[in-house]
């Protein structure tokens, strides 16, 4: 069952997604990575940025959660992490379709350049990688992330943005 998350979940949705980050561990750049990927404290910033997880609940706890954030003329898919033992079970394509039907704007997603199977994962899903030019406009305009994060990262559309 996909549904909002709640408050009370909090420490779960770190949970997964620091879990799930291990991925980024050695492929990301060193500068970047952090042990925990994500802190208490940047979940709570990105949550009182308007980010709203959702998840897919499994006998009765979370195994995936991503994030949406409505940024005007268009809508962020931030922070999909599905834990390590249910990934590619189609989860994130769940979740990732469950969003995309909950809004009619444009539909942006960052991340990094180096996470060639993440990269992969939104392509399979109708995502177009942008290019170079376009991703850093783009992650200035809409997104919070420090200047390195935006040289190491890329931008997906889907087809909406090519029909605005």
């Amino acid at each position: 069952m996909i549904r909002r998350c709640k408050e009370s979940e909090f420490d779960m949705i770190l949970e997964i997604i620091n879990d799930a980050a291990q991925a980024y561990k050695g492929i990301i750049p060193e500068d970047r990575w952090h042990d925990p990927y994500m802190s208490a404290e940047e979940l709570a910033g990105e949550i009182e940025d308007g980010v709203v997880f959702w998840g897919l609940e499994h006998e009765g706890g979370l195994i995936g959660v991503m994030g949406i954030q409505d940024r005007g003329e268009v809508t962020l898919i931030r922070h999909s992490y599905i834990r390590p033992e249910a990934q590619k079970t189609g989860i994130g394509t769940q979740l990732l379709r469950h969003l995309q039907a909950m809004t009619e704007k444009p539909v942006l997603i960052g991340t990094w350049a180096a996470a060639h199977w993440a990269i992969s994962f939104y392509r399979k899903n109708g995502y177009t990688l942008l290019p170079k030019e376009e991703k850093t406009r783009l992650l200035d305009k809409y997104w919070s992330i420090p200047e390195r994060q935006v040289e190491t990262s890329v931008v997906l559309a889907d087809q909406k943005w090519f029909k605005t």
